[in-house]
């Protein structure tokens, strides 16, 4: 652990900060599309509109946390199923993975209490509802199912963009167009989540806590299906690492086969 912790702390960190930007973004943009007093939602009254450019906001703002420098050392997991999920495939060790996800929470959380300081009493209105993500008027069942459909396809399609080395590089641009299908369609089924850190901070700023363990159960069961139906389908390319964009030149924590021309890989530690 203390290895873990001294050596890997950077990486730890920028998890951190990549999802609080994460929420940070969220309620900016969900703000200035849902507050009743914003000239953008009066000027935008068609609902399907406004989810559209919330997830082109949203898909973009991944997008560019995943190509940033940070997100390339980090593997821009910013995600507790994520994270889960490379365990799962050997390929994140036992302590990086806990820290990554104690530092997954404790990031959202910072980034949606600096986002409330910031907009005030804006964040709470119930139109904005502190971002949270609660079922939609189709029931718990419907948006767990949601959930976990939703959390398969994404961890389902970066394993086979990622593990492929001529369009790794192209993964951070399919799980941003994912996004923007996600919440401009599926938002209304569930809320769109797919992250238990990203719910959870929305549910302790907001108070907000209407069928949380939806929140973490389905994400991490959809993923770790995916992970299952990958590895156990023909054909399919061997997991090479845990980073979600790993055609760059910054270093690597994790169980890595990615292939290389530099010596900035670093074995994890157990």
């Amino acid at each position: 652990m203390r290895t873990a912790l001294r050596q890997h702390w950077p990486e730890y960190l920028i998890e951190a900060a990549g999802l609080g930007i994460f929420m940070i973004s969220a309620a900016l943009f969900a703000t200035l599309l849902e507050h009743p007093a914003s000239p953008a939602r009066a000027a935008l009254p068609d609902p399907w509109l406004r989810r559209l450019l919330m997830g082109l906001a949203m898909g973009g703002t991944a997008a560019l946390l995943v190509y940033s420098r940070w997100g390339k050392r980090s593997g821009a997991h910013f995600n507790p199923a994520f994270t889960l999920s490379f365990l799962r495939l050997a390929k994140v060790a036992r302590w990086d993975a806990l820290f990554y996800i104690v530092a997954q929470f404790a990031g959202g959380l910072a980034g949606l209490g600096l986002a409330r300081l910031a907009l005030a009493g804006a964040l709470a209105d119930p139109h904005v509802n502190s971002v949270a993500t609660v079922p939609g008027p189709h029931g718990l069942a419907a948006a767990f199912a949601a959930e976990v459909a939703i959390a398969f396809v994404l961890m389902l399609v970066v394993l086979v963009v990622a593990n492929r080395p001529r369009i790794n590089r192209y993964t951070g641009l399919v799980v941003a167009a994912l996004l923007v299908i996600y919440i401009t369609f599926e938002a209304p089924w569930s809320g769109m989540s797919l992250n238990p850190a990203r719910s959870f901070a929305s549910a302790l700023v907001g108070g907000v806590w209407t069928d949380l363990w939806i929140y973490f159960a389905a994400p991490a069961l959809g993923m770790l299906a995916a992970v299952e139906v990958y590895r156990h389908a023909p054909g399919t390319h061997r997991v090479l690492c845990a980073k979600l964009h790993h055609d760059n030149h910054e270093r690597c924590i994790f169980a890595c086969d990615y292939p290389r021309d530099d010596d900035h890989h670093e074995a994890p530690h157990a």
